[in-house]
């Protein structure tokens, strides 16, 4: 049997834009995601800390170092910009793995920028 751990998030990511002009997704700087050990395509959950909205999309990488977090598509209506964001993907573990399974936090700041990144055990 298999079951489902947080992997990795992103943790107080300030939306800094949204297009309702795109088929979709979230737009996130790549160096944020490398960060997160996060994936381009990968689905994600995202939760609006600001209104308690959560919904799922996928990834797309933005350029790295500009702190992009940029809702797209359909998901431009569930948040705006600055807005606080935090953003989780999922594993599938045996149960064998879960001992040793630690995700990973990424803590944004101001503008985007890693404030901290630590581990979460299961």
């Amino acid at each position: 049997m298999l079951r489902t751990f947080l992997y990795a998030k992103i943790h107080r990511a300030t939306v800094t834009d949204a297009s309702m002009d795109y088929e979709g997704s979230l737009s996130v700087s790549t160096d944020l995601m490398e960060a997160a050990g996060m994936r381009p395509g990968e689905k994600i959950l995202v939760g609006v800390i600001n209104t308690g909205t959560r919904f799922e999309t996928y990834l797309i990488p933005a350029p790295a170092g500009v702190g992009a977090i940029v809702l797209n598509g359909a998901t431009a209506h569930l948040g705006k910009k600055g807005d606080q964001v935090t953003i989780m993907a999922f594993a599938q573990l045996a149960p064998d793995q879960v001992r040793s399974h630690r995700a990973k936090s990424v803590l944004l700041g101001p503008n985007n920028k890693i404030l901290k990144v630590s581990e979460i055990p299961a």
